[in-house]
């Protein structure tokens, strides 16, 4: 199957290359942009870099980071969002494989449970799970062809909730689970019911889920 960003984009009626990232894309398309649950901890705030896409805050995250003793290591990336439209995929919503990221499940959006986003396997393997300040928790489900190294994209259902609640920025994300290279529908649902019950991820959640 191919994967979400190796499609080719189309942006008034001509083909773009996929040689950018889903959000830089975007723009050029003219598109208007009994275990107790971990303590709460502050998220980390990113670093202002020259030339990021200025963006709206977006709406307050509900989850709680993850506690200090949960967090693997953490990384400075570059972090863009995507569609599973057109204008990000090639794909309309007709299309077989619509919103069907690299991993086989379905993309989601959930800042109170848990999202997909799409990054360098190499560097996080599928099945990895994140905290994303301002963004919530979230595991690799997809890859890109623009996605490489320290480069991440994040889902969101609309055009206009990537500029207003993202575009482009440098974040520090916290790496709670290192992927097997795997992500199953299964594992997001799980994942998704503790958070919902436990505002953050609970440790023996992590040590069963993968």
């Amino acid at each position: 199957m191919p994967t979400v960003g190796q499609a080719a984009l189309y942006a008034q009626g001509e083909s773009v290359s996929r040689g950018v990232s889903r959000s830089e894309a975007l723009a050029q398309s003219g598109q208007p942009a009994a275990t107790q649950a971990p303590k709460r901890t502050a998220a980390p705030q990113a670093d202002k870099q020259p030339g990021t896409t200025a963006s709206k805050p977006p709406a307050s995250i509900q989850v709680a980071a993850p506690a200090p003793e949960q967090i693997i290591t953490s990384l400075k990336v570059t972090a863009t969002g995507y569609t599973a439209g057109i204008e990000s995929t090639g794909k309309t919503s007709k299309h077989p494989e619509y919103g069907i990221t690299y991993s086989g499940v379905k993309v989601r959006r959930d800042k109170n449970a848990v999202s997909t986003i799409a990054a360098d396997p190499k560097v996080l393997p599928l099945g990895s799970i994140l905290y994303i300040p301002d963004y919530g928790y979230a595991v690799v489900a997809d890859t890109g062809s623009a996605i490489k190294g320290r480069k991440i994209d994040l889902y969101f259902a609309t055009t206009k909730q990537v500029y207003k609640e993202w575009g482009k920025k440098t974040v520090v994300v916290q790496v709670i689970k290192r992927g097997n290279g795997k992500c199953t529908e299964s594992m997001l649902k799980s994942l998704g019911r503790a958070i919902q019950a436990y505002n953050a991820v609970p440790q023996y959640l992590l040590d069963e889920i993968i």
